[in-house]
């Protein structure tokens, strides 16, 4: 159970794309069509809660338009995919210096199990399998964005 003094901040961004994909070694890895690019950002005290409450939020975000324009309809109701990507820079503090530090992101003995976690629930929000980047790897990741739409967000603030 994560300590009660320490923030938790699980961190996502999301790009809604018309396609997106993931290179590894110059062999793409995983592709989608219509749907959402989400970068996640992993820190130790993340739990169960935090993984439930932001794949949720994830799969029923309202970011499409509906037949009257009004953005009003998820990547669930329209059957869009979704790649997730693993981004320890998202928790990059810039405070001091020009050099980014890493403190808070986790280390990947505790990260990947929370990142597997996160696929396995996406996956069951969404109705199907979500296609991922490999963990660690060096990735070289295609998108194109939609509209643009690129939207922000953190557990912590639960926003």
């Amino acid at each position: 159970m994560a300590n009660l003094y320490y923030i938790q901040n699980m961190r996502v961004v999301i790009q809604r794309v018309t396609g997106a994909s993931v290179t590894i070694n110059e062999t793409i890895h995983a592709k989608i069509e219509k749907g959402l690019l989400v970068f996640v950002g992993i820190e130790d005290a993340d739990d169960m809660e935090d993984i439930a409450w932001l794949s949720n939020k994830i799969a029923n975000l309202r970011i499409y338009d509906d037949e009257n324009g009004v953005s009003n309809v998820s990547v669930k109701e329209i059957s869009g995919d979704i790649l997730l990507v693993s981004q320890f820079t998202l928790h990059a503090s810039t405070r001091k210096g020009n050099r980014p530090g890493y403190i808070k992101a986790s280390k990947p003995e505790i990260a990947i199990p929370i990142y597997e976690k996160m696929i396995k629930q996406l996956s069951n929000d969404l109705g199907k399998p979500v296609c991922t980047g490999e963990f660690g790897a060096d990735m070289k990741v295609e998108l194109i964005n939609d509209g643009p739409v690129t939207i922000v967000i953190d557990t912590k603030n639960k926003e």
